[in-house]
């Protein structure tokens, strides 16, 4: 019984994904590049990220202004569901559909 329990413990712990695990999901669609941001590591490399500040929508219709960065520039048109932790941070975001999108995001 301890194995089973604890053979299920570890699989929960390699396969969620706690960054999109209990998270407000909010919806957007990119519009505009995002702001490139420019951060210099110890080792002196340079690590580049957008940054992206958006009216985020719920399924409920709850508007929230967010932000987030990406490793890369999003493309323009990309529907976006984003996961939201309690402190109002992006933690995760997917790529979905048009037909995904709440009725008012799009």
């Amino acid at each position: 019984m301890i194995v089973v329990v604890l053979a299920g413990a570890i699989y929960a712990v390699l396969t969620l994904d706690f960054n999109r695990f209990n998270k407000e999901r909010y919806y957007i669609q990119i519009t505009q590049d995002g702001e490139k941001i420019e951060d210099r590591l110890d080792n002196g490399e340079t690590m580049v990220r957008y940054g992206y500040k958006v009216d985020a929508i719920k399924e409920d219709g709850k508007h929230k202004e967010l932000e987030f960065s990406a490793n890369k520039q999003l493309r323009k048109g990309a529907y976006l569901m984003l996961y939201v932790n309690k402190e109002g941070e992006v933690t995760s975001y997917d790529e979905v559909s048009k037909k995904d999108m709440p009725k008012d995001a799009s």
